[in-house]
């Protein structure tokens, strides 16, 4: 097939006669073995030689068996795996001179001038370093007669590219290091668990979360989990802290909550640099309130597991990325990383995100710790203003009183994550001074007057929840249109906000196109979405689909292990997603699938033919087993018993199948740090666009909103939260199979066939550019735009 001009393949880059060496540094993080395996694979598909550097620096400088080379098999099986297969240690003689020396030899014995570093600011500071010294270091090799002259002019320059490893999510220039989301993950398992027997007893948890210098992990648990109180290095609490704290611990249990929890970072202080540890929490809740109190200190667990489905995709875009990088540097290129910024891959210098990283630290060494915040970037000091709207609520005499009504309603399927984001609209529209109500069962619940007050205390504990505490139904509004304004009319409804999937975006529709004959549906209206299918148009993400890949991810780990032992086995593997196959290419992407089929990607006989005889081959090595994911209607003749029945015939012999329809358990159960996350906060963007339509629409004593821009979708496009207006979104949307037009992750899927070592076209075009690191001091408007 002819590919355009306009666009660049990586096929004119190629890696022959390149070595690359890839190696961890530092503390170990969940999804590090995943950067590993992309870098591995992605080096061995271009052509290049690839190296694994055993035990960090150290064993680069120790050099013998510590310098590896890499096969294909070599890193089957270790997407899984939490921490670094290839180990990792903190290395005093690398920061001598004698150390980078005895490195430098090492490398230059095996040829290796690419070098792809993953851990923390220090190692990739160090990196740098090495980097910069390398002719000088050349040099001495010479005179030592280590190394001839021709080999210091063949390896004359050395290339590095970093990514960031690191659970604290601590490095300026990306929005999440590799480790974050895995953390997050153990963190509100322990929080979800504690709950329990904190209600169960009426005690008070404080709880010690990782974070030496950064209060990443403790800000966005407090976030996801609703904590009472959180304490982090960034940002010290005021002076007098300790009563305020009381007093919000001891107004909580008396609205009837029956437990508080309390979210300190280790690296916490006060004001005046002093720790404020857990104990001295503990100590203060007693000794003031009388309270039943409990300390848990989460230490390592933090490290530990199986990385999240999050940190396996973005390990594997990133090591490919890097790779990338590293095949297109020239003996000028600047060290870079490769970072996450919204929702793409982009190259900065190493060096100006290691000096911001240290900013920082700097700005709290000096109190300066608004300046702290800032530099963390626009995601953390979202974060925190979130979490001090949602958490603190302000007294009756201090909140604005604005006369509006408005309505929250869910609509279509329940995804995880619903809650969370009711939970966020109710608490800021109360802190706006709007009166909230909260609509049960969609639409359908709508025209019935199913419509009650919700008041601050009535959503308390609700981040947690799985499925839709209001209740949810597909029903679209255009049948009981007059019912629905008859209802919007009693009940003075000014604004209506409509959490949901594909029918909350047809149900919009149908809302604005009534506008005309009902002057009640002249309102302001935003749709926020939360699907599993992650389907709808003007949208990279949707609530509830990290949720489900992980469910998916979970699973597929479980059954690939169900095998292990037996002879070669093949998995066929059906998700959900309608007609949308995010589910089935993103999650085999992170379950380190074979092959997806789905509809976007027709496919027919000789590509199930192909996939078959692909997966002979690689049993014939040492892989015993295969993985095939399904999308539900990706194919109405090729449904999974076609599948299932063609692999066991072709397969005869070679690998026997099983199949496995993963059903509704992809919707169910609690939702992930990243869903609650995500949930809270467009939720808190979409009441505040809905405050200032409110204002602008006000007119002769009554809302009036007729105009386009007045009904809008609030979606997460490429970098930002961009609110979109429906009717434009129509030319973007396929009504027929309920997807967009066009789909991002569908540029994710070569990757997924370059890891399972199939031959393909990857679409570069976006990959390339060193862009540098910028602190955008965001408009007010737009300061809340950054996940």
């Amino acid at each position: 097939m002819a590919q355009p001009d306009n666009k660049k393949f990586f096929e004119n880059l190629t890696g022959a006669g390149k070595s690359i060496a890839v190696l961890t540094s530092g503390g170990d993080a969940q999804g590090m073995n995943a950067a590993v395996r992309a870098v591995v694979r992605m080096g061995i598909y271009v052509g290049a030689k690839v190296y694994f550097v055993h035990e960090g620096y150290q064993g680069m400088v120790d050099g013998g068996d510590n310098i590896k080379e890499a096969k294909w098999e070599s890193v089957s099986s270790m997407l899984q795996v939490g921490g670094t297969v290839i180990g990792s240690a903190r290395c005093k003689d690398f920061r001598t001179h004698e150390g980078r020396l005895k490195a430098a030899h090492n490398l230059v014995k095996r040829g290796i001038t690419n070098l792809c570093v993953i851990g923390g600011d220090g190692s990739l500071t160090g990196a740098n370093l090495f980097r910069e010294e390398w002719s000088g270091l050349l040099a001495e090799l010479v005179q030592q007669d280590l190394i001839d002259e021709e080999a210091a002019q063949k390896y004359s320059a050395l290339h590095i590219v970093g990514m960031v490893g690191s659970i604290d999510n601590d490095f300026c220039g990306t929005d999440m290091t590799i480790g974050t989301d895995s953390a997050l993950h153990r963190i509100i398992e322990v929080v979800d668990a504690i709950m329990t027997t904190a209600q169960s007893h009426q005690r008070t948890f404080v709880l010690e979360v990782m974070g030496r210098h950064c209060g990443y992990l403790a800000l966005v648990s407090a976030l996801a989990c609703g904590a009472d109180w959180v304490l982090i290095p960034e940002m010290p609490p005021e002076d007098g802290w300790e009563e305020k704290m009381c007093q919000k611990l001891s107004a909580t249990r008396s609205r009837g909550s029956r437990l508080n929890i309390i979210i300190v970072a280790e690296g916490a202080i006060d004001r005046h640099g002093k720790a404020i540890t857990s104990s001295i929490v503990k100590d203060l809740v007693v000794q003031c309130l009388g309270f039943d109190t409990r300390v848990t200190i989460l230490g390592h667990v933090q490290r530990g597991g199986t990385p999240s489905a999050f940190d396996r995709i973005l390990a594997s875009r990133m090591g490919v990325e890097a790779v990338l990088a590293l095949l297109e540097t020239t003996a000028n290129t600047p060290a870079c990383v490769v970072s996450l910024c919204g929702n793409q891959s982009v190259r900065l210098p190493l060096m100006e995100c290691v000096q911001m990283t240290q900013q920082v630290q700097k700005a709290m060494d000096e109190k300066k710790f608004e300046e702290a915040v800032r530099l963390r970037g626009r995601s953390f000091e979202n974060n925190l203003r979130t979490y001090k709207l949602l958490a603190h609520r302000k007294p009756e005499s201090e909140l604005p009183h604005s006369n509006y009504n408005v309505a929250v309603l869910n609509v279509g399927a329940p995804a995880a994550g619903m809650n969370a984001a009711v939970r966020s609209a109710v608490r800021v529209g109360i802190s706006e001074g709007h009166k909230m109500f909260a609509v049960s069962d969609g639409f359908e619940g709508f025209y019935k007057g199913q419509i009650k007050e919700v008041k601050w205390a009535d959503v308390g504990g609700w981040t947690g929840q799985g499925g839709s505490l209001l209740g949810t139904k597909r029903t679209l509004p255009a049948k009981y249109i007059e019912k629905i304004a008859e209802q919007m009319r009693k009940y003075n409804i000014n604004a209506l906000l409509v959490i949901g999937g594909f029918e909350a975006y047809l149900g919009i529709m149908e809302l604005l196109a009534a506008r005309g004959i009902y002057e009640e549906l002249c309102v302001p209206m935003v749709m926020v979405p939360a699907t599993v299918s992650n389907n709808v148009p003007g949208s990279d993400l949707s609530i509830g689909a990290d949720t489900a890949l992980n469910a998916i991810t979970d699973t597929c780990d479980r059954i690939k292990q169900s095998a292990s032992g037996t002879k070669h086995r093949v998995f066929i593997i059906e998700t959900m997603g309608g007609y949308c196959g995010y589910l089935a290419s993103v999650g085999g992407l992170a379950a380190g699938a074979d092959a997806a089929y789905i509809y976007e990607e027709p496919f027919d006989i000789r590509d199930l033919q192909s996939n078959v005889e692909h997966l002979t081959e690689k049993m014939k090595t040492s892989i015993q087993r295969g993985l095939i994911l399904r999308n539900e209607n990706s194919n109405e003749n090729y449904t999974t018993d076609f599948i299932y029945q063609l692999y066991s015939e072709e397969g005869r012999g070679v690998f026997d199948c099983r199949k496995n329809v993963l059903g509704h358990m992809q919707q169910g159960g609690a939702p992930s740090p990243f869903d609650r996350n995500f949930g809270t906060k467009i939720a808190a963007k979409a009441m505040q666009w809905i405050t200032k339509k409110l204002n602008e629409s006000y007119r002769q004593g009554r809302v009036f909103a007729n105009t386009e821009d007045s009904a809008c979708l609030l979606g997460m496009r490429r970098r930002a939260m961009v609110f979109q207006p429906v009717v434009q979104l129509k030319d973007e949307t396929d009504f027929v199979h309920r997807i967009p037009k066009e789909q991002w992750w569908l540029k994710l899927r070569p990757l997924m066939k370059i890891l399972a070592k199939y031959k393909t076209s990857y679409d570069v075009s976006d990959s390339g550019q060193l862009e540098h690191v910028a602190l955008n001091r965001p408009r007010e408007s737009e300061a809340t735009a950054a996940i």
